[in-house]
């Protein structure tokens, strides 16, 4: 069953209800959603008037990379596990699931593994998880290519039924569950999600999963456990099993809000599927926006306004995690190929970019992955130089002030996307006995823009060599970042500068 068929052959056609919830319909352009994440330590970041200096000396400048720098917050995802499984030949016996695993993390353009199961994939017994073998392959196998993972435990999957549900087999019987309608010929089922019984089985759940992925180094995010089919918020045309509107926004919201509480500092992504199915989604949304949860869509080119306008007007410190199911499996050979010479799913994929994304999902076939990235190479390479953020120190001056040395850095950001969450700068001795910076404001630079901040540096580093160093901070959470410029770097992604001395006879004059 493809999933925007499904979603398409009804849900578009749906007439509206009269919105209950708390929260309208909305442009997300100018809506205020919060300031954004703290910044601790702000720096001063201007305006920088050219009399408040006392000589100054433009002492570096770097260039844009013209490869891909990899970092936290953005990259290209590949999928060791989808709704229906792992790739069509594990499958289908003809791989194991290890030799599936290794030969998607093998792929030199996979920046990211993600898996999407169902509940009954990691848990088969109250009070324990039993996690399926994928989840220790794929971090292993993350953690010998330093790549990083996400992952989604879906409550609803449209494979498998009408035989079995997403629910492990221990809720048989204890979870009401209703005939919702029929697609495909076959009958469609839902659990009661605001039945005590599932409320506390999901309870176990989330705290398993944060007890054992909360904080985990190699866990680049986690997409949040929605209502209906994979988790994304809806049932297309077919109505939910709740009793009323405002039992399923309350449901949805206290789903929300108990994974909000488990994960504080790995990040949770929610989909931004409009509420076809009237379970409160613009709630939940609002919710994971102001605490600084992630985003994320299930298509790119068949999608609706809403949607395209949500995605690319969010604030800037959010990431956004997209994929497109249509031509999912890259076969190469039969793609449609327009006027131009662009094939369909390049088109699709380099849409992305005008969302300012961070992510595009790869499905499991390794070997049409490849191939494709053979046969048509620029969507891939275009993806991974410009998606997310790409952060340098463009221009860099020294100033005299207060008796000693002052450096004010134009930080750039070449990606499309704003700096997810708060980027921490410093200038450091190679010795570490000197570490002076802190953060710019939430999202700063944003993409395309440069953002200024000052240094005022200890007396007598004048002839000396200092290193800029960047770290992003998300949900509290500090990870190094390598600086996306051509020029070179140290080992661990420090970029070198001379501090002029004060005697330089090159010294300009603002006043």
């Amino acid at each position: 069953m493809k999933r925007r068929d499904l979603f398409l052959s009804g849900g578009l056609g749906l007439t509206r209800l009269a919105a209950y919830g708390d929260v309208p319909t909305h442009r997300w352009e100018g809506y205020d959603f919060g300031p954004g994440p703290h910044v601790a330590d702000r720096l001063n970041q201007g305006p920088f008037g050219i009399e408040q200096d006392e000589g100054w000396f433009t002492i570096a400048t770097t260039s844009a990379a013209t490869e891909p720098v990899r970092n936290f917050g953005w990259g290209l995802a590949g999928y060791t596990w989808e709704e229906g499984g792992p790739s069509l030949a594990a499958r289908a016996g003809k791989e194991t699931l290890e030799q599936h695993v290794e030969a998607m993390s093998s792929l030199p353009f996979v920046d990211v593994m993600y898996i999407r199961c169902d509940w009954r994939d990691v848990q088969k017994s109250p009070g324990r998880l039993d996690l399926n073998p994928v989840f220790a392959l794929t971090l292993d196998a993350a953690r010998r290519r330093n790549q990083r993972v996400g992952f989604r435990v879906q409550l609803s999957n449209t494979v498998g039924q009408p035989a079995r549900l997403a629910l492990p087999d221990f809720l048989n019987g204890k979870v009401p569950v209703s005939v919702i309608g029929r697609y495909d010929g076959h009958e469609m089922r839902e659990p009661h999600y605001h039945d005590p019984a599932f409320k506390a089985a999901f309870k176990d759940l989330v705290e398993l999963l944060a007890r054992e992925f909360e904080g985990h180094p190699l866990i680049e995010y986690v997409d949040l456990m929605q209502y209906g089919y994979w988790g994304e918020g809806h049932t297309a045309n077919l109505p939910s099993p709740f009793p009323d509107y405002l039992t399923a926004e309350k449901t949805s919201v206290e789903m929300t809000q108990l994974q909000m509480d488990a994960f504080k500092r790995t990040p949770l992504a929610v989909n931004t599927q409009p509420d076809i199915s009237q379970v409160g989604n613009r709630e939940v949304i609002d919710m994971m926006v102001r605490a600084g949860h992630w985003l994320r869509s299930d298509s790119v080119i068949v999608e609706e306004p809403e949607q395209i306008e949500i995605l690319s007007n969010r604030p800037p410190w959010l990431p956004v995690i997209m994929e497109d199911g249509y031509y999912r499996q890259y076969r190469a050979s039969s793609l449609p190929v327009d006027a131009g010479g662009m094939n369909a799913l390049e088109n699709t994929m380099l849409h992305v970019l005008d969302l300012g994304a961070n992510y595009w999902s790869l499905w499991t076939e390794t070997a049409n992955l490849r191939a494709y990235h053979e046969r048509y190479p620029n969507g891939f390479d275009t993806l991974r130089r410009r998606l997310g953020y790409r952060v340098r120190p463009s221009w860099i001056w020294q100033r005299k002030r207060y008796g000693t040395s002052e450096l004010v850095v134009a930080f750039a950001n070449d990606g499309v996307a704003g700096v997810p969450g708060v980027l921490r700068v410093f200038v450091t001795t190679p010795d570490g006995r000197v570490r002076i910076g802190g953060g710019l404001d939430a999202g700063h630079p944003y993409a395309g823009k440069l953002r200024l901040a000052s240094f005022v540096l200890p007396k007598g580093l004048e002839g000396q060599t200092v290193q800029l160093r960047a770290e992003l901070e998300t949900r509290g959470v500090r990870r190094p970042v390598r600086w996306a410029c051509a020029q070179s770097l140290t080992a661990d992604g420090a970029l070198e500068v001379r501090i002029k001395p004060h005697n330089d006879r090159n010294w300009r004059k603002g006043v």
